[in-house]
């Protein structure tokens, strides 16, 4: 239990999984991986007919807030695959460690991504409500670019130095090796714990501190323009609250590690079951919050995806999901 409780990475609740994976049945474990496997699939499915409809299109392409909500649908896939790829070796196989480092580096990587760049969506939408004048100048195609380029050098410069001690302290079985791939047989040194215990905490703190800020002065912003209607009013602030949502999901990532040991005191009994379904909650639901608030919300966006995606796919599910927000 002690590797458990020094869990580094929220993509890894598939780590607390895996160790307590005998005490699944065969049918069970089967079962498990059918549906997160059946849960990735239809994601990226439609995440990658949005990605599709991105480029298919210039009007998105030129446009900041388009260009950060694909940034965060591409890291989405690259983040879900990774992290199921991982689920299902934990259960049945032992893998290369050199292969091990790489598929870590994309799930650590694309796992901090995604609180950093909600951030950045939620300044970029605070300056389009609370100065429309100045957005075109602030928010440029380059200005978008390089943020996204210093949100993945932050990605990097948190988690890489934890793989490359790994590979440094190891090398003679690098290549030679396999292990169980899970983010705590790669990392046992207790000062890269604590170091990313800490980390975690500030991003914690700083991007809740950015989210409060931007989003409060839009909410009264939405609240103080008269020329909106009632239900244009309704659904900014609808917007807010989803995306409230979607960070809250996102941010149980960063304080995941520090909460396994009160969830195995509290659920000893039925500590597998409970870590799945936290691994649900925290891996897989927000990936399915992006395209619902980002992409099928928006009309200019809805009406080009409609084009892509299959008559009834389209009825059955988007315009179902687009009446409930």
């Amino acid at each position: 239990m002690n590797s458990m409780n020094t869990s580094l990475l929220g993509q890894n609740v598939s780590t607390a999984v895996t160790s307590q994976f005998k005490q699944d049945s065969f049918d069970s474990a089967v079962a498990k991986n059918v549906l997160v496997v059946a849960l990735g699939i239809t994601i990226s499915y439609i995440n990658g007919t949005m990605i599709y409809t991105f480029w298919k299109h210039q009007v998105f392409y030129m446009n900041s807030r388009y260009i950060l909500f694909i940034h965060l649908v591409i890291n989405d896939m690259i983040q879900l695959s990774t992290s199921i790829l991982l689920f299902v070796l934990s259960y049945f196989f032992h893998i290369n460690a050199f292969l091990c480092c790489i598929i870590i580096a994309f799930a650590v990587l694309t796992t901090v991504n995604t609180p950093l760049n909600l951030a950045v969506m939620a300044v970029e939408c605070y300056v389009a409500v609370c100065f429309p004048l100045r957005h075109s100048d602030m928010c440029t195609v380059k200005r978008i670019y390089i943020v996204i380029a210093c949100i993945w050098a932050l990605s990097l410069l948190s988690s890489l130095p934890d793989i490359f001690y790994f590979m440094a302290a190891n090398p003679d079985q690098l290549f030679s090796s396999t292990l169980l791939c899970t983010i705590n047989t790669l990392i046992t040194n207790s000062i890269f714990i604590k170091k990313k215990e800490i980390l975690y905490i500030v991003y914690f703190v700083s991007v809740w501190l950015v989210f409060i800020y931007t989003y409060f002065k839009i909410f009264f912003a939405t609240k103080s323009l008269k020329s909106l209607k009632s239900s244009e009013t309704k659904k900014a602030q609808n917007t807010i609250l989803l995306h409230s949502f979607q960070l809250l999901l996102s941010m149980l990532t960063y304080i995941y590690p520090m909460t396994l040991k009160q969830i195995f005191q509290l659920f000893s009994l039925y500590y597998v079951h409970v870590i799945y379904l936290w691994y649900i909650l925290v891996q897989i639901l927000p990936r399915c919050v992006s395209p619902i608030l980002y992409g099928l919300r928006d009309v200019l966006f809805r009406n080009h995806l409609k084009k892509y995606l299959p008559c009834s796919f389209y009825d059955v599910m988007i315009e179902g999901l687009v009446s409930i927000t």
